[in-house]
């Protein structure tokens, strides 16, 4: 049984406004003080209304799910204590004039002074899958058979269509906000373990990042775990599509396992048509085509049926494939929750926006 582990990221707002609000220390101190939460489950992020909980290593969706339940209730309870909200939404839907203050340790004051107004702009929220791999080479495995599948979880998890009070056009703004940094976007195909460890070195050594923690990649080998850790995806309105999500990385690294061992070639999809995939599935989210990991232009339900196919073995030997299949079903019918987010405001405003990013955090 593979192992793996969620991590979401959550804004604090205004309850009225939905203002960015810069309470993460205050917050932080009352999550800890919860019988329910960990201290080391709940962290500051770069700016300082930004929050991030993490669970622990799981091997069942249902553990998944419980620990995300468990962690959003305990964040969200000291949101409201400390008279904020937390905002389940993958970029802010509003921003104040003045920037928000960057969380004051070394890293994230360094990063500030060198990208001033893309760390203003990082009021962006993600979900980021760790799944176990038992070495490194493994990992890299992993990568090079799972990076054609990114923009297709990137349009499924889409929630970030708003910015500055308007639609940006896109179904996850953050993907596009995100891809500014000097390492970004879908991995490169990787030679082996050796390659890998020599381009990050390379990326180091000219001086452009001063960590590999910089190396924003959607998917990447863990430094500090022994993960395949995918950053693509949006965090999640609800604690079930994230459930989702976890489950088909979890099948999507269990089957490129098996494929390397059977001695399978793996998919290979040209960087250029991977980079152009990805920011069309910003872009559309599920609302009408996606391209597939042959570099095709197919409906998006067509690609989700394949993406199914693809890891159905994996998911059926993890006892995941019912819950997974049917939650992705609803995603088809339902549509993403950028979708949702479009529909609230259209209707009824930003009251009605307000109700249901900050519903998320207590929701399966």
């Amino acid at each position: 049984m593979i192992t793996f582990g969620v991590e979401e990221e959550y804004l604090l707002v205004h309850p009225e406004t939905l203002l960015p609000t810069p309470l993460v220390q205050d917050v932080r101190a009352t999550a800890r003080l919860a019988p329910i939460a960990d201290e080391r489950e709940v962290q500051d992020e770069l700016l300082q209304a930004q929050i991030e909980v993490a669970t622990p290593v799981c091997t069942a969706l249902e553990e998944v799910g419980g620990h995300l339940l468990r962690l959003r209730h305990a964040v969200a309870s000291a949101a409201q204590e400390n008279g904020c909200r937390i905002a389940v939404s993958a970029t802010a839907p509003v921003r104040g004039v003045a920037p928000v203050p960057v969380t004051g340790t070394p890293r994230y004051l360094k990063m500030a002074g060198e990208a001033r107004l893309l760390v203003d702009e990082q009021l962006i929220c993600g979900m980021h899958v760790h799944v176990g791999v038992p070495d490194r080479e493994t990992g890299v495995a992993v990568l090079n058979r799972l990076r054609v599948w990114l923009p297709t979880l990137l349009a499924m998890s889409a929630n970030g269509p708003l910015w500055d009070g308007r639609d940006t056009g896109f179904a996850s703004w953050r993907t596009i906000v995100f891809g500014r940094w000097p390492v970004s976007g879908p991995p490169p195909y990787f030679a082996g373990a050796a390659d890998y460890e020599a381009r990050a070195d390379g990326l180091l050594e000219s001086g452009v990042i001063p960590d590999r923690g910089q190396m924003y990649w959607q998917a990447r080998l863990s430094e500090r775990y022994p993960t395949v850790e995918v950053r693509c995806c949006d965090v999640q309105l609800e604690a079930d599509d994230a459930v989702m999500l976890a489950g088909v990385i979890r099948g999507l690294a269990a089957t490129a396992i098996a494929e390397e061992k059977a001695g399978v070639a793996p998919a290979l999809c040209r960087p250029e048509v991977l980079q152009a995939a990805t920011w069309h599935a910003a872009r559309h989210g599920m609302s009408g085509t996606l391209v597939d990991p042959a570099g095709r232009m197919r409906s998006s339900g067509d690609v989700l049926c394949m993406l199914l196919r693809h890891i159905a073995p994996a998911l059926e030997e993890n006892g995941d494939f019912r819950e997974v299949s049917s939650l992705v079903h609803r995603l088809l019918q339902q549509g993403t929750a950028a979708d949702r987010q479009r529909r609230a405001l259209a209707e009824a405003g930003l009251p009605a926006l307000s109700a249901l990013i900050t519903a998320g955090s207590t929701t399966a």
